[in-house]
């Protein structure tokens, strides 16, 4: 299995260096670079571009928002493999949720997850997924169902909106039932695994799904699709 290489962002030292030494615990990853500040920690992810940066928002000069709006505008204009970004903080209010994923975070979990799950979101968002801790995910999908339909920000279009074009296309459910539960279980934050688990199916046969799934509502990810099966009323 291919080694996870991961930059770790975060102000406060005890966190940072037990996160560190919990993730050298594992072969599957390896940790690449630290930085306690959010410019540090910017140099340090474009020396080292990682699979997976892991960022708080609270840093104490830019905050992890800023930062992984910078430094994702920094990959679009250079190229070459792309830096999945991994919100990890206390705060799981919507704006700061709806905040990272608008500036371009692909996962986001609190600080009080366990090494297991910490290592899982890891994981999940090196292979290109959105993994989002169930408190966050309940936090994204109120915030979708609260939106007005024609009054979205731009910014956050991507999350949140349904674009004008799927409109019609969403009006009716293009899933099968099936499809329909293994994304209700991806609104529940639930991983590939524990998807696979609770239908009793297979792993691979949960990617198939989800990759219909993706294909079907035009979505990038995980989190977009989510949403949009949200907004359209299939799932409450």
């Amino acid at each position: 299995m291919k080694t996870i290489r991961v930059v770790l962002i975060e102000d406060h030292d005890l966190t940072r260096v037990g996160l560190k030494t919990a993730l050298q615990q594992s072969e599957q990853v390896e940790v690449v670079g630290e930085a306690a500040t959010g410019r540090q920690g910017l140099e340090v992810l474009k020396l080292t571009r990682p699979d997976v940066a892991i960022i708080d928002i609270g840093l104490p000069d830019i905050d992890g928002i800023e930062l992984t709006q910078t430094f994702k505008e920094y990959l679009r204009s250079k190229g070459g493999p792309n830096t999945k970004v991994l919100i990890l903080t206390m705060h799981d209010n919507k704006d700061a949720v709806m905040g990272a994923f608008s500036a371009g975070a692909d996962s986001y979990s609190v600080k009080d997850v366990s090494i297991d799950r910490l290592m899982e979101a890891i994981q999940v968002t090196s292979e290109g997924n959105s993994w989002i801790d169930p408190v966050i995910a309940r936090t994204v999908l109120q915030q979708a169902q609260n939106l007005p339909g024609e009054n979205t920000n731009a910014a956050t279009v991507t999350i949140n909106a349904v674009e004008p074009e799927y409109k019609e296309f969403l009006s009716t459910c293009p899933l099968t039932e099936r499809e329909l539960e293994v994304l209700e279980l991806i609104v529940g934050g639930r991983s590939n695994a524990e998807i696979a688990e609770k239908l009793y199916i297979t792993v691979g046969t949960v990617k198939t799904h989800v990759r219909s799934i993706l294909n079907k509502l035009c979505a990038d990810d995980r989190t977009q699709a989510a949403v949009r099966a949200l907004r359209s009323g299939w799932i409450e």
